[in-house]
Order: C-alpha cells, then sequence, then structure tokens
C-alpha cells in the first residue's frame, strides 16, 4: 500500500465525509460516492481508496439498520427469507472479485445502476401492473429472490450504488410503504457490506487507522440518515435515490 502522512485538515475532511457517507447510506444507500471520492482527495490509490472505503463506511450500515429498527422489526420474516438469498449473493460476488478482472464488471456496473434508477423510478406503474397479472405473485417471487441476488452480487464485488439496485428490486417486488421497504434495505445491504468487508480484510490492502477514522462518523451518520428517511416525502425520497444512482453511474462511465 502506498503510504500517505495525512494532515489535520485531511483528518478532518475524512472524519466528515464518513459521517456523510453514513447519513446518504442511513437515508437510501450511496455513500460511496462521498467516501471515495474523499479518499482520492487526500492521495490514495483508486484500489486502496475503494476497499478502505467499503471497510470504512460499513457501520454507516449498521447504523442505518438501528435507525431503521421499527420497520425492521415488521419485516423479521423477509428479512429470515431474503437473508441467505443476499448472503449468496455476497458470497458470489466476492469469488468473482477475487477470480476476475474488475475492469470486466465495471463496464456493465454503471449500466445496472441505470436500469436501476429506470426500475426504480417506473416501480409505482410496474407495481399494479405486476399485481393484475394471474402469475404475478410468482412474477414478485422471482423479481424478489432474483434481483436481491444479483444485487447482491453486484454489492460486494463493486459497492457502489448498492442501496439504489436493492431498493429499486425490493420496492418493485414488494408492495407496501416505501419507508418501510426502505427499512428491509437497510438490513439487507448491511448483510451484503460485511460480507464485503470480510473479504477485503482477508484479501485486500485496507488503510486501517484511516478507516476507524471514518467509521465513527458513519456509524452516527447512518443512524441519522434512516430518521431523516422515515421524515422524507415518499416522492422526494423517490427523486433522492434516483439523483444518488445517476450521479454513481455517471461518476463510474467518467472512470
Amino acid at each position: 500500500m502506498v503510504a500517505v502522512t495525512l494532515t489535520q485538515a485531511q483528518d478532518l475532511l475524512l472524519a466528515v465525509a464518513g459521517l456523510g457517507a453514513g447519513v446518504v447510506n442511513g437515508a437510501a444507500g450511496g455513500g460511496t460516492l462521498v467516501s471515495f471520492p474523499a479518499l482520492l482527495a487526500v492521495g490514495y490509490p483508486a484500489l486502496t481508496a475503494n476497499v478502505t472505503s467499503t471497510v470504512g463506511i460499513w457501520s454507516g450500515y449498521l447504523g442505518g439498520a438501528a435507525g431503521f429498527q421499527r420497520e425492521v422489526v415488521a419485516q423479521r420474516h423477509r428479512v429470515r427469507a431474503l437473508g441467505g438469498t443476499v448472503v449468496a449473493g455476497a458470497v458470489l460476488g466476492g469469488i468473482l472479485l477475487l477470480t476476475t478482472p474488475s475492469a470486466d464488471f465495471r463496464l456493465l456496473a454503471p449500466y445496472l445502476l441505470l436500469l436501476s434508477c429506470l426500475l426504480f423510478a417506473v416501480q409505482p406503474l410496474l407495481v399494479p401492473w405486476l399485481g393484475r397479472r394471474d402469475e404475478g405473485r410468482r412474477v414478485h417471487v422471482v423479481l424478489l429472490h432474483g434481483g436481491s441476488f444479483v444485487a447482491a452480487a453486484y454489492g460486494s464485488y463493486f459497492g457502489a450504488g448498492l442501496g439504489v439496485v436493492l431498493l429499486a428490486v425490493l420496492a418493485t417486488a414488494i408492495p407496501g410503504p416505501l419507508v418501510q421497504i426502505n427499512g428491509l434495505r437497510s438490513v439487507l445491504a448491511l448483510l451484503v457490506n460485511t460480507v464485503a468487508v470480510l473479504i477485503f480484510a482477508i484479501h485486500a490492502t485496507v488503510a486501517w487507522e484511516v478507516a476507524g477514522m471514518m467509521a465513527a462518523g458513519a456509524l452516527v451518520g447512518g443512524y441519522i440518515g434512516a430518521h431523516l428517511a422515515r421524515r422524507v416525502p415518499p416522492v422526494v425520497l423517490r427523486v433522492v435515490v434516483v439523483v444518488l444512482g445517476l450521479a454513481a453511474a455517471a461518476h463510474l462511465l467518467a472512470g
């Protein structure tokens, strides 16, 4: 790993970036858009910045899940049903991460994000249409588990915009208030990110001191973000999620 000596101002920047990434992840996902550029700005190479960002903002997912505790408790059956699916997808993503060139998947990542943004944007129209189909229940089950598996593999392998992808799948496949579905998204994203952190901790180079510095802010930010998301009108949250997804896709397309 390239050694980087940080100034106090840079330490503060990373701490604030951790807080901001936690808020974004707690609200809807997409915190990597805050933490990753901050690590690049202080001089870390892209690969080190990517894995350190993933490890550093893991606590933000934990804080977000805690902030959505009420919604999560009401959906324990869905957490149990989907937990195995997303862990299996995350393990597959980790295996791909260790065995295939990242450039190959990077080419697909922004288009997956764009597709997810489109899916999430038109979700209010899709749900009633799916529900009118005779085999609607089967369609929902396939979309729910298949989409969650693919989202988890994507999140473990690449990470950026995981929350957007997961929320798009869940909101389309599960009827109910968006805030409740967002709570489920927070727990599933935590599971996926935990698998990714374990893989990076074992097989990648992490700037642990910096990751620890970001983790404290991300934990607080995740809790704050979840409470903000609960108070935001669904249409506003939908716009925010789509904007975050488009920003992530644009960032990836720009290289």
